[in-house]
């Protein structure tokens, strides 16, 4: 700006620092606070495309073929501003697809690639990604091309498959729904450390037992996918890096047959890049200056890119030709003795040992030049750990087997974090239903949904034991993944079944009644799981007041064992729920934080979450029949009366030894009532306290049984993806 007094700092008309940084939240002043801004991502302000958007309507109008001609063209098409390598971007544009999808981990089944949050930071910025600022690049003339019908999501898994097509693989399929988001997520926590690749050490309780990571981290790194290509932290020893990938991949959702296929097949096209100094590349795109517009990495080293580029380090090819789909990575790496030695960058990488001079992959710009293949430690793994060798030797024999397992890795690898096949859109969609898909049978919804209730209501069935049981069965739904909820009924199979949090001796004996009602009405036993909670939820408000008709949509079906891979719900297991005031056992989080989790898991919003505990408290549904947080006298009607006492300051509040709080007179020092700390943060912190006191004010009860049945449907419903 010209004529701008560099004297007059003081006189600037904004508050410096107010409207661009984060710096001294109140966070930062009251570290121990609850942050309910879990509760608040992707708010509706923050998207562009206005509230009557729908994606999948506009998927109708995509032409599928010919995005998949220009996506075939695209690959070929070498940008001199970021040449691609022997003339071909399928290496990076796999590359690209794996990364975004790779972040998925099974524990809580956030990350992945279902959202587009690679646009955005840290993911944007991790070392594990540079380079892949690049690839979005060249994939914008497409985006900008077909505009809204085509989500940045869709279009970055979709680059990756496309390119596996192009160099010879046939994809076991495709799917496209994947919504984009408009800021970056803050609901994933992806480590403690504050430096990036940091020594795995602080992951782990014993570095030297993989399953000692800190749940729900997959990677071994602050800043990685899986694991360091170098060895662990960076040391090189395949059989230890066995175990860790082992581990990483696991967490992943990935068994030891995926795992070295999609080793193996990942590192059959492209290559790493580490030739010249790695310490002179620039910063990454988050801290880069205004006028790389959102690039990063800028690289000094001899041309900057083309053969001088420099990525993870490592440098070279893992095959003899990269664009081509072949079993090339296994001719070399079980063809040929390796050993360790530096790349151009510094870092470690296998090479081999007297290998034939038409078996080394051509420069990326010169075929007349030849250099020596590569291999990652996690590479050598798959020959020297015994279990991968096997699996190695059984694909190296049967290459139509490995392409196959591949196919159906890579199709996991993408599409895991989607949800049910139901979700699927598009011409490529396969048909055949997967395990890990979590299927369900359709329902049947042509039933006497009001012969059903009245069955019901003759049952015997305590109200909490319906409420109890409808809200266990779909509690287990998350959002991150489209996994768990009531649909399938799965509460009534192995693991769920005997969970502690859903008191297994008292829900058998509810299963028991209503598996039979459901057999005589023709109806799933997961509509009648769904129905008797609805019935529990009208009869508590008619005790409060008001009539009330809970929405019910038939149709859910039930699943099977044979349709439930058991081994991957347990992760759905609740250690906590702070909606029926139960905690399996200390951890090291407080009771508040588990609630917030699981609240956002499930897709609710801090007054959803807020309204839902007040009326589970009255309806006396917590788990084991406990009184805390119980504040009324009238057990079994929808009021507000939790709301009512938690604000009245007739009460006093006062800890007990056991971690448990009495709520007391005020006047006569009575006990009046007991709490957790679950109950007394609704008015402890002040934005949930300030939801708190709307439900408390006079005028609310009739607000207070809507809002509570509009959540309790969400829930119910959650998982009902026909629904639309």
């Amino acid at each position: 700006m010209t004529g701008h007094d560099a004297n007059a700092t003081g006189k600037c008309p904004v508050m410096h620092g107010a409207m661009t940084t984060t710096e001294t939240t109140v966070m930062d002043w009251w570290p121990k606070a609850l942050n309910l801004d879990i509760l608040h991502q992707h708010d509706t302000k923050t998207n562009p495309l206005g509230p009557d958007f729908n994606y999948r309507e506009e998927l109708k109008t995509l032409d599928v073929e010919a995005l998949k001609d220009d996506m075939r063209a695209l690959m070929t098409d070498s940008q001199s501003w970021w040449p691609a390598d022997w003339g071909h971007y399928g290496g990076l544009m796999v590359r690209l697809a794996w990364h975004s999808a790779g972040s998925y981990r099974l524990a809580d089944g956030r990350g992945g690639g279902g959202a587009g949050n690679m646009r955005f930071a840290p993911l944007n910025s991790w070392p594990d990604n540079v380079s892949l600022d690049k690839a979005r690049r060249l994939l914008w003339p497409i985006k900008k091309k077909y505009g809204n019908k085509l989500s940045w999501a869709d279009l970055i898994i979709l680059a990756g498959t496309m390119a596996y097509d192009s160099m010879g693989l046939k994809p076991f399929g495709f799917s496209f729904g994947r919504e984009d988001i408009w800021h970056p997520e803050i609901d994933t926590y992806w480590g403690a450390e504050k430096e990036w690749l940091a020594d795995s050490d602080g992951r782990y309780d014993d570095l030297g037992n993989p399953a000692t990571m800190e749940n729900p981290l997959a990677a071994v790194q602050m800043g990685l996918i899986y694991v360091n290509p170098e060895g662990v932290n960076g040391q090189p020893d395949p059989l230890r890096t066995a175990q860790h990938v082992r581990e990483t991949f696991a967490r992943m959702a990935m068994d030891d047959e995926e795992t070295a296929a999609l080793t193996a097949g990942g590192h059959t096209v492209g290559k790493a890049h580490g030739n010249g100094d790695a310490s002179q590349v620039g910063p990454e795109p988050e801290a880069a200056g205004l006028e790389e517009q959102g690039l990063g990495w800028s690289n000094p080293n001899g041309k900057g890119v083309g053969r001088d580029t420099v990525s993870s380090g490592i440098e070279g090819a893992w095959t003899t030709h990269p664009t081509q789909w072949d079993m090339g990575f296994f001719k070399l790496l079980f063809g040929y003795e390796w050993e360790l030695k530096k790349s151009p960058a510094g870092a470690w990488q296998w090479e081999p040992i007297d290998i034939k001079e038409e078996d080394k992959p051509v420069d990326v710009e010169d075929p007349s030049i030849r250099y020596n293949p590569i291999m990652t430690d996690a590479d050598m793994a798959m020959k020297m750990d015994p279990t991968y060798r096997a699996i190695s030797e059984r694909f190296m024999a049967d290459p139509e087997y490995f392409a196959d397992t591949f196919a159906r890795a890579w199709f996991k690898l993408t599409h895991r974090d989607m949800g049910p096949n139901v979700r699927y859109v598009g011409p490529d969609a396969p048909a055949e239903t997967l395990i890990w898909q979590d299927p369900v049978p359709a329902g049947n919804s042509t039933y006497d949904v009001n012969a059903l209730k009245a069955r019901i209501a003759q049952s015997g069935l305590s109200q909490s034991d319906m409420i109890a049981t409808a809200w266990d069965s779909a509690r287990t739904y998350r959002g991150s993944d489209m996994r768990g909820g009531a649909n399938g009924a799965r509460i009534r199979l192995a693991p769920q079944k005997d969970w502690a949090g859903n008191e297994p001796h008292r829900l058998a004996k509810v299963l028991d009644v209503l598996e039979g009602l459901a057999a005589e009405s023709g109806a799933s036993i997961a509509d009648t799981i769904v129905l008797a909670g609805n019935m529990g939820i009208e009869a508590a408000a008619k005790a409060a007041g008001f009539d009330v008709a809970v929405p019910f949509a038939p149709g859910r079906g039930d699943a099977t064992d044979d349709m439930t891979d058991a081994a991957s719900f347990e992760v759905l297991e609740p250690l906590a729920d702070g909606f029926r005031n139960w905690l399996k056992q200390d951890y090291a989080v407080t009771p508040e934080e588990l609630m917030l989790d699981r609240a956002q898991l499930m897709g609710l919003t801090a007054h959803e979450m807020t309204v839902l505990v007040g009326g589970m408290r009255v309806l006396g549904t917590n788990h084991g029949g406990t009184a805390h947080g119980v504040f009324t006298n009238r057990v079994g009607a929808l009021t507000t009366d939790f709301f009512v006492a938690l604000t009245d300051m007739a009460y006093s509040w006062h800890p007990t030894q056991d971690g448990t709080y009495e709520i007391r007179d005020r006047m006569s020092g009575d006990v009046i009532w007991s709490a957790t700390r679950i109950d007394l943060v609704f008015g402890s912190n002040s934005i949930l306290r300030a939801y708190a006191e709307v439900y408390a004010q006079d005028d609310s009860a009739e607000r207070f049984v809507t809002d509570f049945v509009a959540a309790w449907v969400k829930v119910m419903n959650a998982d009902r993806f026909d629904l639309g």
